[in-house]
């Protein structure tokens, strides 16, 4: 089994997989950061509801991590509870990129499209983005975009395009093409952690628990007080 956990964003989400079966989920979504409140409770709640809590955690081989872009906060709470229960039950991290998370929930409802284009809120018009194709190939890796009417339109004048995520309503306000699509109220979520989770546990693609740190892109600064 795969422990997945989902912290870069508003939304707290802790899931088991069994293979690709989805075994067990709990969520919430809130506009006030309630993960160092929720996570762990999820965490216990998720493995209780699986029989695996407090015995049998062994069959829990790996736990993925979504690794980022997004909230600062949300992610250092999400990859520091992860790296502590993998430490504490020796089994390998798995880190997956935030926004191909966001972007595989295309999988389950689209197939008429050319692009898939998550978006993640950083302030202002600035957003995280990438672009895949069709078939989840790369096309521009992740990236902090600032947004303009025309910021995407080699991709939206070839074919449908589909944005998701919660940065998405910045460019809905200004972007009139024929061909963008808007998922609206689409946020990361474990739930979409199972497969890609699984691929990297086969191909045994993990991170060095002591040494991996979040994917912010963009540099975090901290204030230092004159006290």
């Amino acid at each position: 089994m795969l422990l997945c956990i989902e912290t870069s964003g508003k939304n707290c989400s802790v899931a088991l997989f069994e293979g690709l079966q989805l075994v067990s989920i709990r969520e919430v979504h809130t506009e006030q950061f309630s993960h160092s409140e929720n996570l762990h409770v999820f965490i216990e709640q998720v493995l209780k509801e699986s029989n695996l809590h407090p015995k049998a955690i062994k069959a829990i081989k790996a736990i993925a991590i979504s690794a980022g872009p997004g909230s600062y906060t949300g992610l250092r709470i999400g990859v520091a509870t992860a790296k502590g229960l993998c430490y504490g039950w020796d089994i390998p991290l798995i880190a997956l990129p935030t926004l191909r998370i966001l972007a595989e929930q295309v999988t389950y409802e689209f197939t008429d499209i050319e692009y898939i284009i998550p978006m993640i809120d950083a302030r202002r018009m600035e957003v995280f983005t990438s672009v895949y194709s069709h078939d989840f190939s790369p096309i521009l890796g992740e990236r902090a975009e600032i947004l303009t009417e025309s910021t995407f339109d080699t991709y939206l004048n070839k074919g449908k395009t589909i944005f998701l995520g919660d940065g998405i309503t910045k460019f809905q306000a200004i972007c009139k093409h024929k061909n963008a699509y808007f998922w609206e109220n689409k946020f990361p979520s474990a739930k979409q952690m199972g497969r890609l989770a699984l691929e990297k546990y086969q191909a045994q693609a993990f991170e060095d628990i002591a040494y991996f740190e979040p994917f912010y892109l963009k540099e975090v600064y901290l204030v230092k007080s004159n006290k």
